[in-house]
């Protein structure tokens, strides 16, 4: 019963899983902190975010997090 409470109560963050998706980019955001890939859908990315070398057409593999609704860059390829 003890291991069965235990899981129950387990923070609930540990349900993300980190997700990736290999795409071309169709728009870059830097005012918006933001990118948005031919698959139609936006991702966000952190403030400290480096946007050399990523223009629209360029293909990537985002590695990101859904949080609250909105997927979240945790890391990005450039595929050459």
């Amino acid at each position: 019963a003890l291991l069965a409470t235990a899981s129950i109560l387990s923070p609930i963050n540990s349900w993300a899983q980190s997700v990736d998706v290999e795409a071309t980019i169709k728009a870059v955001d830097v005012s918006k902190l933001s990118l948005t890939l031919d698959d139609g859908k936006t991702y966000k990315v952190p403030e400290e975010f480096n946007f050399e070398g990523l223009t629209a057409g360029v293909k990537v593999v985002v590695f990101y997090t859904v949080v609250d609704g909105s997927r979240v860059v945790d890391d990005l390829e450039i595929v050459q």
